[in-house]
């Protein structure tokens, strides 16, 4: 039973950092320059985590959380809103 409440704790919080992760694109880039190759990356990494957490019991649930976190911000480091804002801070 602790098992099953962790690893829908994980994926709890994978469906919600991706479903921001998906809002704060849409509301800085529109329709037209969506990164659905990054909301991909995203979406399969979600997938890995929860299922090395449903596999291996001896993962902590925080730890699991920690690394899909870390991950999130990775990929929404190679977004073209955050790369423009880079563009314009350095040049």
């Amino acid at each position: 039973m602790k098992k099953t409440l962790s690893t829908i704790a994980v994926t709890a919080f994978v469906v919600l950092s991706t479903a921001a992760f998906s809002f704060a694109e849409y509301t800085a880039t529109g329709v037209s320059n969506f990164p659905f190759f990054q909301l991909g990356c995203l979406i399969i990494g979600g997938l890995l985590i929860i299922s090395l957490k449903n596999k291996f019991s001896k993962i902590y649930t925080t730890e699991a959380v920690g690394a899909f976190a870390l991950y999130t911000i990775m990929i929404a480091l190679f977004t073209a809103p955050v790369i423009d804002a880079v563009k314009s801070l350095v040049g």
